[in-house]
């Protein structure tokens, strides 16, 4: 089993990153702030103005460790990588799969499956936590979305298109989100959620699922990459110039399980205030600076759990789940399993 690596976030302005020897140092303003080794990174992710050596991304990219910039907000920029890696027979086969209606929708069934288990499962665990305390009118809105995910996950085997699977994926993120506000037990009126919003986001909630879902495509898109795959070309999400489609389709599985439950534990528990956002006069809402350290320090807590995979019945941390999936998938295209098992969190 692969080890779980770091991540380094470089959120301060104006930091400046490069190699020293076998090892990653971070100055800023000429002083040195923080080292690395480079042989314990699997990325190196940069928010706002930050520069780096052409050593040190010389370096990265020969390890294969993922360089990524986004902006201060966590939308992503750009990306520097070395030579891609990887057996260039499994990719040509991701595209004749992905070219074939029957064998990429067996694929994308399993994905939006998970999914929707996977936000049933988020409904369960808050009737179990905060079943007894929450009014009866939550609490009927609740069961009811869980026997409504609960059934959608039977009829999604029975899908055979796309736009079909698409539009049951899409009804039942409108249930999920419906009920989303429950999930939230800040009395603050300053994190209501008025319903999924991005681009930009229009609420705290939205902003901080948002910023958390960047994170999770990064880390996604670097699976992919690490086994092989092309992370443009995609089973459920279509070809788009720029769109990380495969990358999409396996964060699907992982949006309930970590990037949502992340976001709802930092509101929950108070780690995140009203005031570590800034809300702009156009609408939209973002992350203030250290509010986002206090985001990405919980995401790696998150990362270092353990959980046991349903497939594999093995024990791994939810850092490694990512790239397991890649890996599973892999063994699909080439054959060594029947179906894609998808990740189901229970």
């Amino acid at each position: 089993m692969r080890k779980h690596l770091n991540t380094i976030y470089v959120t301060t302005e104006n930091a400046w990153l490069k190699k020293d020897g076998a090892n990653v140092v971070v100055e800023v303003e000429g002083k040195e702030r923080g080292r690395a080794p480079l042989h314990l990174l699997e990325g190196i992710m940069c928010f706002g103005h930050i520069g780096a050596s052409p050593a040190l991304l010389a370096a990265c990219a020969e390890a294969g460790i993922a360089f990524s910039y986004l902006s201060p907000y966590g939308r992503f920029l750009a990306r520097v990588e070395g030579p891609r890696s990887g057996n260039v027979l499994l990719r040509r086969t991701q595209y004749r799969v992905a070219d074939d209606p029957a064998r990429s929708i067996a694929i994308a069934r399993h994905v939006v499956a998970a999914k929707v288990a996977n936000q049933r499962t988020v409904v369960r665990r808050t009737l179990r936590d905060y079943g007894a305390s929450l009014p009866a009118e939550a609490t009927q809105a609740l069961q009811a979305a869980e026997a409504w995910l609960t059934d959608t996950t039977r009829r999604i085997v029975r899908v055979t298109d796309m736009e079909t699977l698409r539009g049951v994926e899409g009804e039942a993120a409108r249930v999920y989100f419906g009920v989303f506000p429950r999930f939230v037990r800040s009395d603050n009126p300053a994190f209501h959620f008025g319903g999924r919003s991005r681009r930009p986001p229009l609420d705290r909630v939205n902003a901080l699922l948002s910023f958390l879902y960047s994170l999770l495509g990064h880390d996604c898109r670097s699976a992919l990459e690490s086994v092989g795959l092309d992370p443009q070309v995609g089973f459920l999400h279509a070809d788009r110039p720029g769109r990380a489609s495969l990358a999409l389709d396996i964060m699907e599985e992982l949006r309930p399980v970590l990037a949502d439950r992340v976001a709802l534990s930092l509101i929950n528990r108070g780690q995140i205030r009203a005031e570590d956002f800034v809300c702009h006069e156009g609408g939209g809402v973002t992350l203030q600076d250290d509010a986002r350290k206090t985001v990405l320090t919980a995401w790696q807590e998150r990362k270092k759990k353990e959980v046991r995979h349903p497939f594999l019945n093995e024990s791994m941390t939810f850092g490694l789940v990512a790239h397991v999936q890649a890996l599973l998938l892999a063994r699909h295209l080439r054959g060594d399993l029947d179906a894609y098992p998808a990740f189901i969190w229970k």
